[in-house]
């Protein structure tokens, strides 16, 4: 397992903590991130778009003019495609953009683009924010102080509600909840934030603080 620093929102180093092999160090997979983020942006397409074809149409019910003595070219209808205000040929209609990948090929995924972060050294695990009330100035000094200056996918605990306020003005920062992580999500973002408790798989190795408290008892 490798070992990274644990960190205050304050920026201080509060021990150190292991992020686990089978999450943060597998060989990072291209072919199958390239598959799981496709399809997940194909299933965002609501796949709405219709057009009308000759028979949607109104109008056209009766044939334009007679079949021979005019010298034009027969037609039954005026709403065919090749004239104005005709229907669409071969136009979209609704249909569903959804691919049904595998859900081991779509951990897969996320645990190839965690990796890949992990590698670069774009991963920040934090103590805990300690916001008392959500303040967004209180966010950014906070991402200042850990190093962060490009664009962060936050993981926020569900009862953490104000750090999720405190972050959600930010432009550069996505706020996630630890059950909507996904292959997508980290792969747009420079860097990833997670605090102690909502780390996959990450066990506590040494902490300061704790140390100390036991030391004092």
């Amino acid at each position: 397992m490798a070992d990274v620093t644990l960190k205050t929102a304050s920026g201080k180093d509060s021990g150190t903590i292991a992020l686990d092999d089978e999450v943060f160090g597998v060989q990072p997979n291209v072919p199958v991130m390239h598959q799981v983020v496709t399809a997940q942006l194909a299933a965002r397409r609501s796949g709405t778009q219709s057009t009308k074809t000759r028979a949607d149409v109104r109008g056209g019910g009766r044939k334009p003019y007679a079949q021979k003595g005019t010298g034009n070219a027969r037609q039954g209808s005026i709403r065919g495609p090749h004239f104005s205000g005709g229907g669409v040929a071969l136009g979209p209609k609704p249909r569903k953009y959804d691919q049904k990948t595998p859900k081991k090929m779509v951990k897969l995924a996320l645990r190839s683009a965690l990796s890949d972060r992990a590698a670069e050294g774009k991963v920040v695990v934090v103590d805990g924010w300690g916001f008392e009330a959500p303040r967004t100035k209180d966010a950014k000094a906070a991402l200042g102080a850990l190093g962060i200056d490009g664009t962060a996918l936050v993981v926020v605990g569900r009862d953490d509600a104000a750090a999720a306020l405190s972050f959600r003005n930010l432009p550069k920062v996505q706020i996630i909840g630890p059950g909507e992580l996904n292959a997508y999500d980290v792969l747009c973002n420079e860097w990833i934030v997670f605090t102690k408790d909502v780390l996959p798989a990450g066990t506590p190795v040494s902490d300061e603080s704790s140390t100390s408290e036991k030391a004092a008892s």
